[in-house]
């Protein structure tokens, strides 16, 4: 009796439960991916439906620039700093919370009625993406640390967010003519409730080093306004007198100094200089910048092109920009990969900002009747081969020289060098054009002849500007004999 009572009473040895099975990396790129991709979708969406949200909402001319201007000033503000706290706080917690704010705002962009409102929806939009992507390239480097599989990762990443942007425009496209504006915002409400289920799932939980190690507060201020006072300021240029955007540069470079003071005094600095050591890492970002001017100015001024001068819809504009996705995808999965793993990431920049440069060059002879197939196609494909090379490569330079601790702000560092190359670009290369167009107007040139030279202009500015970014890449990417390339 004793010995069954004992058998009764003692507990069964308790098993230790397994944890959690980790996900594969892919899993967890293409969930990292998912977010990627709608962000990138929507900065590019609204372009083509600008129109028909100005004739809904009774936008002013002026007024309608705020629809694009209020999400770059938050996105391009923010990056730096939402990158480094999602170091402190933990990436997985900074992603998901960015994709829960962006799918709300888009709901909310969805069903604006007023401009006001859609302008504050859009910023708020700005603010989730930041918080989205600022972190996402620091969170490939961990889950991918052998160079060769970081490569075919970074390759995925980049075909995903540069198909992104074509898609967007087709999308917006589509969207607007069959069924109207609200839609291309409202369709981030399946995509991000998907994304962000998958995400609390699938990612795995870090958990940062912790407020204490680096939130300067003061810093951050100062680097967020001076970060967000430099977008305004070049995405405004055109609506401002040029003594005017002198005296909002001059003011954004006292903040960048004033920061970069309080960063070198500081115990806990929000931003090490000594990330800026790199060569490699500065070059590559410096790089970027004009590597984005030019292929956003080809986005945005090939898409006014075939509107305005060659007369394509909406629909036919969204189309007739697919082939640079489908050949930037493809050359990335299949060849990208390989040709850095074969040639290194800086010949293979090279050799895509080499063809990118012609691309724009190309363009740069688009006659005022023009032809999509004979003149601007073979263009838009010489870009998409050249980005295809020239993005995975540019990448893996400045992702690779970050120490781990350091991966979350030089992504963000990263994902800035983008918006600020962007919101370069579309500022100076659409003054140029309506500037050139309003001269020759004024002389008493044909409208149609004169938009088309005013694009011809900015596609030979792009060009110049590609130059300027392969002459930078070969003076300063080049492979050093160190091993770590610093």
């Amino acid at each position: 009796m004793s010995q069954a009572v004992t058998e009764v009473n003692t507990p069964a040895p308790v098993r230790p439960s397994a944890p959690r099975r980790a996900a594969s990396p892919w899993t967890s790129l293409a969930v990292l991916s998912s977010g990627l991709l709608m962000t990138v979708i929507d900065g590019n969406i609204v372009t083509v439906a600008m129109p028909a949200i100005q004739a809904d909402l009774g936008f002013s001319a002026t007024g309608l620039a705020w629809v694009v201007n209020a999400y770059l000033i938050a996105f391009g503000g923010l990056l730096l700093l939402v990158g480094r706290l999602g170091d402190l706080v933990g990436r997985k917690r900074m992603f998901v919370s960015g994709l829960g704010l962006f799918t709300a705002a888009s709901v909310l962009c969805g069903v604006a009625g007023d401009p006001g409102v859609l302008v504050a929806a859009r910023a708020l939009q700005g603010v989730g993406g930041a918080m989205t992507s600022a972190v996402v390239l620091g969170m490939l480097v961990a889950l991918f640390p052998e160079p060769r599989e970081r490569a075919k990762a970074i390759a995925v990443f980049s075909s995903v967010g540069a198909a992104g942007g074509a898609l967007g425009t087709f999308l917006g496209g589509a969207l607007t003519e069959t069924l109207d504006w609200h839609w291309i915002f409202l369709i981030n409400l399946p995509i991000g409730v998907a994304a962000l289920v998958a995400a609390v799932r699938v990612l795995d939980n870090d958990r940062g080093a912790g407020l204490g190690q680096g939130a300067d507060y003061p810093g951050a201020a100062l680097i967020t306004g001076a970060l967000m006072l430099t977008v305004y300021t070049i995405v405004t240029a055109a609506e401002h007198s040029t003594g005017a955007t002198a005296s909002l540069a001059a003011t954004s470079l006292l903040l960048y100094v004033a920061f970069a003071l309080r960063q070198a005094r500081t115990a806990r600095p929000l931003l090490r200089l000594r990330l800026f050591r790199s060569r490699v890492l500065t070059g590559a970002n410096a790089v970027q910048i004009l590597m984005i001017a030019g292929m956003y100015g080809f986005q945005y001024i090939g898409a006014l092109y075939l509107q305005r001068v060659l007369g394509f819809g909406e629909l036919r504009t969204g189309v007739a920009f697919l082939p640079a996705p489908l050949a930037i995808g493809v050359l990335m999965l299949g060849l990208s990969a390989k040709l850095i793993g074969r040639f290194g990431a800086h010949r293979t920049l090279l050799a895509g900002l080499a063809l990118i440069t012609l691309g724009l060059a190309l363009l740069g002879r688009l006659p005022a009747d023009g032809s999509y197939v004979l003149d601007v196609l073979p263009a838009m494909l010489l870009l998409g081969t050249g980005f295809a090379a020239a993005m995975p490569a540019v990448t893996g330079l400045a992702m690779g020289s970050a120490a781990e601790e350091d991966a979350g702000l030089a992504s963000g560092l990263f994902n800035t060098t983008q918006v600020v190359g962007g919101s370069l670009g579309l500022a100076v290369l659409t003054t140029l054009a309506a500037s050139r167009t309003q001269t020759l107007t004024g002389q008493g040139a044909d409208a149609l002849a004169a938009t088309a030279d005013g694009y011809r202009l900015a596609f030979w500015v792009a060009a110049g500007i590609s130059a300027a970014g392969l002459a930078l890449a070969a003076a300063l990417l080049r492979p050093a004999s160190s091993p770590n390339g610093r």
